[in-house]
């Protein structure tokens, strides 16, 4: 896979941007985990979700997967219900 599958035409310029950066992380593991779950979810999250899931990926990749994969515990500014969302998404992919 080497990046979204999903057409960005009808989406808002803030959901195209924030569909990109899904997929351009900088860590193959969390293109696929972030860029699947925004191609899946990107126009049904509201606007509180799509704050938190802009403040999420401000956070460093390497501490993202760390939380997405229990290694870590999540901050508790990032435990938000839209990390569970991915959490859920992720646990549903097959790579």
């Amino acid at each position: 896979m080497t990046g979204s599958s999903r057409s960005t035409v009808d989406l808002p310029p803030r959901q195209r941007k924030i569909l990109f950066r899904s997929w351009h992380r900088g860590m193959r593991e969390m293109d696929l985990i972030l860029g699947q779950f925004a191609d899946a979810h990107i126009e049904s999250l509201t606007e509180v979700e799509l704050d938190q899931y802009e403040e999420l990926m401000e956070a460093l990749d390497r501490d993202l997967l760390k939380w997405v994969t229990g290694e870590a515990d999540v901050p508790e500014e990032y435990n938000t219900p839209i990390f569970h969302k991915i959490l859920a998404s992720r646990n549903a992919m097959k790579f």
